[in-house]
């Protein structure tokens, strides 16, 4: 009796293979990690030393010490000089760095669920809802209300709305469409709501001074209060992204090859937005519209780490993180004691790195 003939099965070319199986992405190393987070730490510690006031580095460093538990080290400082330190410059340094870390995470997560370098993390449309919220609250003067707090929970609310309308308008039959359907449902909804911040604009002119001085930026802080409403959106932003990034290169593949490999491209691209969404509005609702951090930080982190996620989206938020504590530190001293809204300083130095990446762009087409 014969053995039974194995059933045949045609061979597995190399375009096959290529096509089903995306190159398996370099893992995040310990050198990277202590580069970015030694980036983070030096930019923190120019944070607390630079300003109006300038503060002694071994001074400041041993207060810093001294606030450790069981720790008694003499540094120096008298009463003002620690109140600086502790109760503006040091939650100030921490919002900066927490909310160019919410921003560049996020837009690391948007470039790689789209594939496309020049998404940010305003897209779908949380820009145009934040502005719309906060220029409502502010014509009509409930932005001081809560004790300051209703400015920044109306532009949070807006920005949450606007990503709903957007991921609605995108459904086909009920379900989500594809990458394509929701960046222009998301021009659609920043259309229209940025036309009704326009009316609302005109028909209040006394209000344009607040409302643009909202629109460019800030991080000013009242104590911690600030801190504590971002601190627990970056925990959980930071974990939810860095154990998504493998997905994130899967979908790079593209649906059909995902699928082949055993991720559902629809609910996992639903799910990963949905969290950067949620980290954008909240870094919006804090700090206001700072453009360019979610766009040009996960581009010079590719040029520096290679273009897979494991290491794009972790090292994304510490260079965000550094990138936007140095900012504000030029914001409030570049015309000391004036300050500049910090838009304008991301600006000056995103605006030129993303035309060098739209012409990197052109010149690979």
């Amino acid at each position: 009796m014969s053995a039974p003939v194995a059933a045949a099965r045609p061979p597995v070319t190399v375009d096959d293979r290529d096509r089903v199986a995306p190159p398996r992405p370099r893992d995040l190393t310990l050198p990277l990690v202590a580069l970015g987070l030694g980036a983070a730490v030096a930019a923190a510690l120019v944070g607390l030393l630079v300003g109006p006031i300038r503060l002694p580095v071994g001074a400041v460093v041993g207060a810093l010490v001294d606030r450790l538990p069981g720790a008694e080290v003499a540094h120096g400082l008298d009463a003002a000089s620690t109140t600086i330190l502790f109760e503006i410059r040091w939650p100030r340094v921490i919002l900066g760095l927490a909310v160019g870390a919410l921003l560049s995470g996020s837009g690391a997560a948007y470039q790689g669920v789209f594939r496309n370098p020049l998404a940010d993390p305003y897209l779908l449309g949380v820009a145009a809802g934040a502005g719309l919220g906060a220029t409502l609250a502010i014509v009509t003067g409930t932005a001081s209300l809560a004790g300051g707090f209703a400015l920044p929970a109306a532009a949070f609310v807006g920005a949450v709305l606007a990503v709903l309308a957007t991921a609605g308008l995108s459904l086909r039959r009920g379900r989500p469409s594809g990458p394509a359907a929701l960046i222009l449902a998301g021009v659609a909804v920043a259309a229209l709501l940025a036309a009704v911040q326009t009316y609302l604009l005109q028909r209040h002119a006394d209000s344009l001074r607040a409302v643009y001085g909202w629109l460019l930026g800030r991080l000013s802080t009242v104590g911690w209060a600030e801190v504590r409403l971002v601190l627990p959106v970056l925990i959980v932003t930071a974990v939810v992204l860095v154990l998504a990034a493998g997905r994130i290169d899967v979908l790079a593949v593209g649906d059909e090859e995902a699928t082949t490999l055993g991720v559902r491209p629809g609910p996992t691209r639903a799910a990963i937005l949905a969290v950067a969404s949620l980290a954008t509005a909240t870094a919006v609702a804090v700090s206001g519209l700072i453009g360019f951090v979610g766009l040009i930080v996960p581009h010079g982190v590719r040029l520096i780490a290679g273009t897979g996620n494991r290491r794009v989206v972790p090292l994304s938020m510490l260079f965000g993180a550094a990138f936007l504590t140095l900012a504000d530190v030029a914001a409030r001293t570049v015309q000391a004691p004036a300050e500049l809204p910090i838009g304008v300083i991301t600006a000056f130095v995103g605006a030129p790195a993303f035309l060098l990446i739209l012409r990197s762009q052109q010149g690979r087409a």
